[in-house]
């Protein structure tokens, strides 16, 4: 979850290295640190806090390096504080390391460590892999690497330098992401290939152990027994425009008004309104015999999950496909039954969710057919995949994630479209979901455009402490996640829930103090709906509701607060609602005075389990 930055080459490294970081610290903020070689000694400085604080520091001591290693951090072993800051140095001050991952077996190598004499200087498991390297080194840093790393259990991504190589870095990468840029007589090390867009678009991607001995001009990647390997070159896509916050005070707010744009990127090129179906260019190839499905099991975590969640909704009811979903981190203790013609689809915004690519690779191993949905190219789930849907909505820097919810579900609605064609379901069916799906972009303005009107009403329910958000179908799962959101951001206890489950003891907690948002986008359970909410009202519950156009004077008997969504198949209606939660949520945030693109003790990539 920590973000990695290295830099070797003519530009400033350690201007270049904070710059890195600022585009990193979505994965964790908690301390930031740099490090390097100058004039034959390692130097570094860290500081408790955002990158700003690390970058006022390095200011005030004019801080110099000819080649530099950067980190972020979010913190697992050991309190946000300067001694647990990395980079963590050896004794003799002769190497820094910079990590992101979780060092398994952290506890009995420092153990031994201390055994030895070896005193150690913070709470971290990143510093044993200082002392390691430097007790296991000979004159041979890359022979120091290898056997250390032998030793390493865990999931870990590593940026070294040392004082006797002024001129490189090393990087090692198993399980945790780790992206090399090259080209115009400097190199970078990132976590995210998004910090080094700007400058280049050629990366090295390593996984499996893999050792990269990272020089200005040259690249050299061994495996873990030393053995030199050929790495394929990848071209990004990304332009670095994309990560730009523009005129807007939040990325989280850029990424929202983004919707009608990245919605239509999500289906662009991937439907045939003549025939009535979608077009997944390369899906078949990649996965043979995708017609006779009879099973769905969608693994993610978070935000993803409830996309998920709100897929199987369409499998089932579309394509007529039996579907499981299953939060990764807890799935991975199961011992899954794989039966034949099972497709895994694997959801995950940045591709690289810990707990969802560890659940992936153990039905991999049991033979699955794999295909995911994620945004990043070149990330660990989409290498490992048989075939990857891409969300095509370009970065998303906000902790919550907003875009890529609504991508999500974009792309997961034209797969089930795409299986639903293939078995039972009419051409003119067809070109009628593809009618709404098509006319979304133009909805989401729409909603847009009343920003002013959910800003107000956050205002108005700001000093409240606890929610309910309720849905039915299709509107549960987005119940969770608008409730996901206000908690992320506001820090408001905010629950999502089945509405007609309340009865059955969650109605005890409705009171004046605990509004509800009502999700009523729905039209199969919008009577049902009402009689929850009249229910709600008879306990003095406040009520928010978000409706469809048409609905007001039914709306209006229950409460004077609602916000209308235009019409939309009571399959898409979660895009337009979860709009709707999201500048909710949004506004009560900047209310509140959150750090909304950051909020505590959250990172964007979850790369640790």
């Amino acid at each position: 979850m920590c973000g990695i930055f290295g830099y070797i080459g003519k530009k400033d490294p350690v201007k270049t290295a904070i710059d890195g970081l600022k585009r990193l610290e979505y994965r964790g903020y908690d301390s930031a640190g740099i490090a390097g070689v100058k004039d034959g000694k390692i130097l570094f400085c860290k500081e408790v806090g955002k990158v700003a604080q690390l970058e006022k520091e390095v200011e005030k001591q004019q801080f110099s390096l000819d080649i530099a290693i950067a980190h972020t951090r979010w913190a697992t072993h050991g309190e946000p504080t300067v001694p647990n800051a990395h980079p963590h140095v050896d004794m003799m001050g002769s190497l820094a390391v910079v990590h992101n991952g979780i060092i398994e077996n952290y506890s009995e190598i420092k153990e031994a460590l201390s055994a030895e004499g070896v005193r150690f200087s913070s709470e971290t498991d990143t510093e044993v892999v200082a002392h390691l390297i430097a007790k296991n080194y000979k004159g041979d840093i890359i022979a120091a690497v290898q056997e250390s790393v032998k030793r390493l259990k865990g999931a870990y991504a590593l940026a070294i330098v040392h004082r006797d190589f002024p001129d490189r870095i090393i990087a090692v990468a198993h399980e945790s992401p780790m992206v090399i840029g090259v080209g115009g007589q400097e190199a970078f090390v990132s976590s995210d290939p998004n910090a080094f867009a700007a400058f280049t678009k050629k990366v090295v991607f390593l996984s499996k152990s893999e050792i990269a001995v990272v020089e200005r001009e040259k690249l050299a990647v061994y495996n873990v027994e030393l053995q030199k390997i050929s790495k394929e070159e990848t071209e990004l896509e990304i332009s670095a425009t994309d990560i730009s916050k523009g005129h807007f005070e939040h990325y989280t707010l850029k990424e929202i008004f983004e919707q009608p744009v990245t919605v239509a990127n999500a289906m662009s090129g991937r439907f045939s309104t003549d025939l009535g179906t979608a077009l997944l260019n390369g899906i078949e190839d990649h996965l043979p015999n995708l017609g006779s499905t009879s099973r769905i099991l969608i693994l993610a975590c978070g935000t993803s999950w409830h996309a998920g969640y709100v897929a199987s909704y369409f499998f089932e009811e579309m394509a007529q496909i039996p579907v499981e979903v299953e939060i990764s981190s807890e799935f991975r203790y199961k011992n899954p039954i794989v039966a034949p013609n099972t497709l895994v689809v694997a959801i995950s915004q940045s591709g690289e969710t810990a707990d969802t690519i560890a659940a992936v690779r153990e039905l991999k191993a049991k033979g699955a057919r794999l295909l995911s949905i994620c945004n990043v190219q070149g990330s660990t789930l989409a290498r490992e995949s048989d075939h990857t849907l891409f969300l095509n909505a370009g970065p998303e820097v906000g902790v919550c994630s907003t875009k890529a919810f609504t991508s999500q579900i974009v792309v997961l609605f034209l797969l089930s479209l795409f299986l639903a064609r293939r078995r039972h379901m009419s051409r003119d069916e067809g070109k009628r979901v593809l009618a709404a799906l098509t006319s979304l972009p133009d909805a989401i303005k729409s909603i847009l455009n009343k920003s002013g009107e959910i800003e107000r009403l956050a205002k108005k329910y700001a000093k409240f402490e606890n929610f309910f958000f309720l849905g039915r179908q299709y509107m549960y799962p987005t119940a969770l996640e608008g409730a996901l959101k206000l908690k992320e951001i506001s820090y408001i206890n905010a629950n999502g829930y089945p509405a007609g489950e309340m009865k059955h003891g969650p109605i005890a907690l409705i009171s004046p103090d605990c509004p509800t948002v009502a999700l009523l986008g729905n039209k199969k359970t919008f009577d049902k709906m009402l009689s929850n909410l009249m229910e709600v009202r008879a306990r003095k519950g406040e009520v928010i509701a978000i409706t469809e156009e048409g609905f007001v004077k039914e709306i209006s008997k229950i409460t004077q607060d609602f916000i209308e969504v235009p019409q939309t198949i009571d399959e898409l209606s979660p895009v337009l609602s979860t709009v709707v939660t999201q500048l909710f949520a949004y506004f009560v945030a900047k209310e509140r005075g959150c750090d909304i693109d950051k909020p505590r003790n959250l990172a964007k990539s979850v790369t640790v389990e």
